[in-house]
């Protein structure tokens, strides 16, 4: 069990350079990163700024959402996002709720999705 538990830990820290949480000014790059992204599907949604900012800006305990920023030309390249939803557990001594992460809306662009997606569970960690 122990070498089980060593080979699936989730690392402390995030590995992508630039990596920060969206912000209100950052939906209209996200919008286009997105609706672009989505397109490569026979059958995908079309996000109105509305609708990304409603949907897609962080909101403590429901959405959170994070965009990779290049350090040097401070241009958005990537994008990933979760939604968490709490449940109850019952009758257990020590825990009342369990927190689980759902993977969302997610965009790879200069990172691979592998490396995307290992830095989101170290964030919903």
């Amino acid at each position: 069990m122990a070498r089980y538990i060593k080979m699936h830990k989730v690392p402390d820290n995030t590995q992508t350079p630039g990596l920060r949480a969206m912000q209100k000014k950052d939906v209209a790059v996200v919008h286009k990163l997105l609706n672009t992204y989505l397109q490569q599907y026979k059958i995908h949604i079309q996000f109105t700024l509305g609708e990304i900012e409603h949907f897609l800006v962080p909101r403590n305990n429901v959405i959170e959402s994070f965009v990779v920023e290049d350090p040097d030309e401070k241009v958005i390249t990537d994008f990933i996002s979760f939604y968490s939803l709490p449940s109850s557990v019952l009758k257990h001594p020590e825990h009342d709720t369990l927190h689980v992460a759902y993977s969302y809306y997610n965009v790879p662009g200069v990172h691979s999705m592998v490396d995307l997606q290992r830095d989101a569970l170290v964030l919903a960690k």
